[in-house]
């Protein structure tokens, strides 16, 4: 029960990795909200949480609009009583935007900003003085290994992703605050599953990665829940791929 007592934000919490990060959490004694912009699906999942006996609550948010965001962390806060852990997983992601740079229209590119990097400014934003009045928080950010290539649009967004984890780590020390980042390969959630080739999967395996297996939601889930903890109450500003070995750097 390393989170009794604690209370945790994740956006795009509704479903997929959101959701199984939220349940993790849960399961650890930590009263969750599920930001999400579908309103439907956000209190749908809250509510398989309450029922396995969790304290849960699904928000309407759409982390981009700013405003939007400092009212459901106020919800949060008023329902909860404060913010000790947010988790920035909300992302405009997957195949529709993992194109060139030139090619991704440009309204499309706006869209994928203003959720991907802005809205983790927002969340952080809106969280900060709540974390700071309850002795510090951790803030996670979730980048993509695709940050470390950046070829496409998706994977500069994400590359920004990463800066800015080590920005606000800077920023945010001085409030006894961690920022850190994880940096997902391609696991088997619903989403990837659906809209990634099968092809391309098995290849990106069998080429690229050293542990020749389909990562899982559960390798990141750990990760996750170590960063978050107070296990990892010495490590701040770092970016940790789950990858199976891609990409090695020194």
């Amino acid at each position: 029960m390393r989170f009794a007592g604690k209370v945790a934000i994740v956006t795009g919490g509704g479903q997929g990795i959101g959701y199984a990060f939220a349940r993790a959490l849960a399961t650890e004694g930590c009263a969750v909200a599920l930001l999400d912009i579908d309103d439907a699906r956000a209190r749908d999942a809250a509510a398989r949480l309450e029922a396995e006996g969790a304290r849960a609550m699904g928000v309407l948010c759409d982390v981009a609009e700013e405003a939007q965001v400092e009212a459901a962390v106020a919800a949060v806060a008023a329902r909860f009583g404060g913010v000790d852990v947010l988790i920035n997983g909300a992302a405009k992601h997957l195949m529709e935007f993992n194109a060139p740079p030139l090619t991704l229209a440009r309204h499309k590119w706006r869209r994928m900003l203003d959720v991907n990097v802005t809205g983790i400014v927002n969340c952080s934003a809106a969280a900060r003085a709540s974390m700071r009045e309850r002795s510090g928080g951790v803030i996670l950010n979730i980048a993509s290994i695709a940050g470390f290539v950046a070829t496409s649009s998706y994977g500069v967004s994400k590359l920004a992703v990463r800066g800015l984890t080590v920005a606000l780590a800077n920023e945010l020390a001085a409030d006894g605050i961690r920022v850190c980042c994880i940096a997902p390969g391609i696991v088997d959630s619903d989403a990837a599953m659906s809209d990634v080739p099968r092809a391309i999967i098995d290849e990106f395996i069998q080429q690229r990665q050293l542990i020749k297996r389909q990562g899982r939601v559960e390798d990141l889930v750990k990760a996750m829940l170590y960063l978050c903890s107070d296990d990892a109450s010495f490590v701040t500003g770092e970016t940790l791929i789950v990858g199976g070995g891609f990409p090695l750097r020194v």
